[in-house]
């Protein structure tokens, strides 16, 4: 069924390529491309499908109460959309999704995937797997969020991205999505960055960012 190399994805951690393809050719029933700056779904679509991110670039995001657009994260081939949300009593995607590049999807009817989880434990335990570590991704989310200043939400997302012996990671969003992802203006984000380089607490050259005072970082967070 699948020309992708499905070892990455973790609903078929130690299953092989064969079994994979095998639960893939029972249970897809419709491949969907999407052009690169389309909806694949809108917050609060019923979802009766597991989405299966082949190939492209998605980007999550909702529009808080102020207007801003905040991004929940970008999700690389192969994902699923999700998942955790296939099974809920409220089985609604909680945000919208948009193709940041043209993108291909598996799709799965709910009930054929539930089958094929019921007949193979493995693929059931990777998916409360899957399912389970989407709920820590959102928790730090969440407290994320409740920082209630920039500098200490900044704060959190670069101590998350590093450790006390790798002190420098390099940025893959752009200060537009980093913004996003803060749910703020880039213009905010902007000035907080350039005071914590003025302050001494990181260095940024390019889109590498160096933390050179990690205590200053802890104490907001």
């Amino acid at each position: 069924m699948s020309a992708y190399d499905l070892s990455s994805c973790p609903l078929f951690f130690h299953l092989s390529q064969k079994e994979a393809d095998d639960i893939l050719e029972r249970a897809v029933s419709e491949v969907r491309r999407v052009e690169k700056g389309h909806y694949v779904v809108r917050q609060g679509d019923t979802i009766n499908h597991l989405f299966l991110l082949m190939e492209g670039l998605v980007r999550t995001e909702m529009v808080t109460k102020e207007g801003n657009v905040l991004e929940i994260e970008f999700i690389e081939p192969v994902r699923p959309l999700a998942p955790a949300f296939l099974v809920a009593t409220e089985n609604r995607f909680p945000v919208d999704v948009i193709t940041t590049e043209t993108a291909d999807f598996y799709v799965i009817p709910k009930s054929l995937w539930l089958k094929e989880m019921m007949l193979n434990e493995t693929l059931l335990t990777n998916f409360m797997k899957v399912t389970s570590n989407m709920t820590v991704f959102l928790s730090k989310k969440v407290q994320m969020m409740s920082i209630k200043s920039l500098k200490g939400k900044l704060s959190l997302y670069i101590l998350e991205n590093t450790t006390p012996q790798k002190d420098t990671f390099t940025l893959k969003r752009t200060q537009t999505q980093l913004a996003e992802y803060f749910g703020v203006q880039r213009p905010s984000l902007a000035r907080t960055i350039a005071e914590m380089i003025r302050e001494g607490w990181i260095s940024l050259y390019k889109r590498e960012l160096k933390v050179l005072e990690r205590n200053k970082l802890e104490e907001l967070v």
